[in-house]
């Protein structure tokens, strides 16, 4: 019996202790990406395609560039649209509060790069990082980081704002990334129509916290252009990434280490100088998203690859299929976020989800059975929150 007890006791602590220690073989087995060596095309990506009218020599010009996405995109056009009311998810207070939102971001889009005061103002590069941090963060963002501006952050020509088509210039040398958090409670209700609101809040309230800071940092004497829904000239995942604000998962999004892809990214660019912070590439959500895949297994449009990362334009990556997943977006009128709400990151930031973070970064058998317990905990499908409806 002594022995038994002893067993009982004695197991559980060796299990545990094997847990917690920095036990990572599976991280150090994995290739680090190199950054990219090209520059994204803005008029490429969905939201430039989706407002090329038929009849238009903008619309004939692009296909006849590109005659393969010609199909794929006529396939989305014929649903609904999105926040459309015949969309399947429709519900009129959420989708028309969604426009307002995304509609009240417009209002900054001609402020995003305002005058630059004609007095340049002497500034110290540690103190002034240090000030707009704290001042964004007292303002409601929920983390900061700041990196140097490398060419593959931008897009090479514009898709979405006038002139289109034109070609897009490195002018500032460095790029301050934040990040605010999406309410778990409207996540949780993916995809139906309160995530969509989610969405279109946090868009809000990063482009006002973008505009505000460039507007301050003008007014300083420098250069600065915020980057905001619907305006962007940069690639914000990847500016925030190298600002060491998290690491690029499974499903495309910025995994950031206290609430995974549950957050949206503002970008301001400067020639403001500014003292950067280092990107420390992390194995161990690769080695995550290597194991997990429950956005994949969850994905309605099955737009996420189950495969492992690929290499394409020299960057090791997973790659998502963007016409399904906006056509899924197409039909049933909401932004879907299925993925951002399965996604074993996503949980509050408590005590309990911050130590099994903790413990996962350094551990390869705490992230096997932390994916586990999730599955057993929240369920391998977890159904859509219909309270708010």
């Amino acid at each position: 019996p002594q022995i038994l007890f002893g067993l009982f006791i004695i197991l559980p602590l060796i299990f545990f202790l094997y847990l917690i220690l920095p036990i990572d073989p599976a991280a150090k087995k994995i290739e680090v990406s190199p950054p990219p060596n090209y520059c994204h095309d803005e008029r490429d990506i969905m939201f430039s395609r989706q407002r090329l009218q038929p009849g238009t020599n903008r619309f004939d010009e692009y296909y006849q560039t590109h005659p393969e996405k010609k199909a794929l995109d006529d396939a989305w056009r014929a649903k609904p649209g999105l926040l459309n009311p015949k969309a399947q998810f429709y519900h009129p207070l959420y989708f028309n509060a969604s426009d307002a939102s995304f509609d009240t971001v417009a209002f900054f889009h001609p402020h995003v790069q305002p005058q630059t005061a004609s007095e340049k103002q002497e500034v110290q590069a540690e103190q002034v990082s240090r000030f707009i941090k704290d001042w964004l963060l007292r303002s409601g963002a929920h983390s900061v980081g700041i990196t140097r501006l490398q060419d593959y952050h931008l897009y090479s020509h514009r898709g979405r704002q006038e002139p289109y088509g034109a070609e897009i210039q490195k002018e500032h040398e460095f790029a301050i990334a934040f990040t605010v958090e999406m309410n778990k409670e409207m996540v949780d209700s993916a995809p139906l129509a309160p995530t969509v609101l989610e969405s279109a809040d946090q868009y809000l309230r990063a482009g006002m916290l973008a505009v505000k800071l460039s507007t301050f940092i003008s007014q300083l004497g420098y250069e600065a252009r915020a980057h905001i829904d619907g305006n962007y000239q940069v690639i914000c995942p990847l500016v925030a990434r190298d600002a060491g604000l998290g690491e690029l998962g499974r499903m495309g999004l910025l995994m950031t280490p206290a609430l995974g892809p549950r957050v949206r990214i503002g970008v301001v660019t400067t020639n403001l100088p500014l003292q950067t912070d280092d990107y420390q590439p992390d194995n161990s959500v690769i080695d995550f998203c290597n194991k997990c895949k429950k956005c994949a297994y969850n994905c309605p449009s099955k737009a996420i690859s189950f495969e492992d990362r690929q290499w394409e334009h020299g960057v090791l990556r997973w790659k998502i299929d963007p016409e399904a997943c906006f056509g899924y977006w197409c039909a049933v009128g909401t932004d879907c976020a299925r993925c951002m709400k399965v996604c074993p990151y996503s949980h509050p930031d408590n005590l309990m989800h911050r130590l099994v973070r903790k413990t996962i970064r350094k551990n390869s058998m705490a992230r096997w059975l932390a994916i586990k317990m999730d599955d057993v905990i929240y369920s391998k499908h977890p159904p859509a929150r219909r309270d708010l409806l």
